[in-house]
């Protein structure tokens, strides 16, 4: 059957921490951008900086929000937003309402991520691990950035690093917390300003022997060692962002059997059965469609 996304607003993945649009061949969205494109979709890929505070990755994506306004004549657009790209399609939306029809959340540490908080304690602030730390993956993301053509994107990955733990985060919602659940583990409101808020996430599952395939993913066994890191929603995360700390505006589902990585389609990860995350984005793009997004 032919799928329809044809959405009234083009839609804008925005990548999360250490992402990009395409290095070489590879596409970090590939996957989703040929399966929503296929479905009728205007899909678009902002460049931001690989590591920075939310505030000015947020910041770099208004920019090019206007560029593809400017470009297809329309009046808005539909964010969908990774990990930390979620806090940037936010931050867009809660500063340029008028620019934004929708933000959805796609495994987005809403509430921060114990991961980041376990990172933060581990470097001492102004001494040499810390920069030992700065100074390692301010070159990776410089790396990155020229191997993607984006050089010139500024980089700062404590500023990356404090912008994702808990209270980095809470600092951020206190200035922007359209969609944001009252409660903890609860749904936020749906509609802000004019915005349509939704989000979805996954949890890692508890028997490794429930993975198949997904099992031997050298990145997949990152996400379990992550992990261990997590206490407040242990055995309720993805490796990266706690299930609960996700949750944002319509919260779809956030227990899908998705590692962090997963939800944006990287390879192993189309081989779970019974859940394929391609299709997922075509799914939430029918929903816009259907809302009149």
């Amino acid at each position: 059957m032919q799928r329809n996304a044809t959405t009234h607003h083009p839609i804008l993945l925005v990548h999360g921490l250490f992402g990009f649009e395409r290095i070489g061949k590879f596409e970090l969205f590939h996957e989703v951008k040929h399966a929503l494109r296929g479905a009728g979709a205007r899909v678009f890929v902002p460049h931001l900086s690989a590591t920075h505070s939310n505030e000015a990755r947020g910041d770099q994506l208004l920019m090019q929000i206007e560029r593809v306004l400017e470009g297809t004549g329309a009046k808005k657009v539909n964010l969908i937003g990774h990990s930390q790209g979620a806090l940037a399609a936010r931050y867009a939306a809660a500063v340029a309402p008028h620019t934004v029809a929708s933000v959805t959340s796609v495994s987005g540490p809403n509430h921060g991520s114990e991961l980041a908080d376990f990172l933060r304690k581990a470097l001492t602030p102004g001494r040499l691990p810390e920069h030992i730390a700065e100074t390692v993956a301010s070159l990776f993301a410089d790396f990155l950035s020229l191997l993607s053509g984006h050089r010139h994107l500024p980089q700062n990955a404590v500023a990356a690093l404090n912008a994702l733990t808990t209270e980095g985060v809470g600092a951020f919602n206190d200035k922007y917390p359209q969609g944001l659940p009252k409660t903890w583990g609860g749904k936020g409101s749906e509609w802000v300003n004019g915005v349509g808020y939704y989000s979805w996430s996954g949890i890692l599952s508890r028997n490794t022997l429930d993975e198949g395939l997904n099992a031997l993913d050298p990145l997949h066994g990152l996400s379990r060692a992550f992990s261990r890191y997590f206490t407040t929603e242990a055995e309720q995360n993805d490796g990266m962002v706690g299930r609960f700390s996700s949750h944002l505006g319509k919260v779809i589902r956030s227990d899908y059997p998705l590692d962090h990585l997963d939800s944006i389609g990287q390879a192993v990860g189309r081989v779970r059965t019974g859940i394929d995350p391609i299709d997922l984005y075509v799914q939430h793009a029918e929903r816009l469609r259907m809302a009149g997004l």
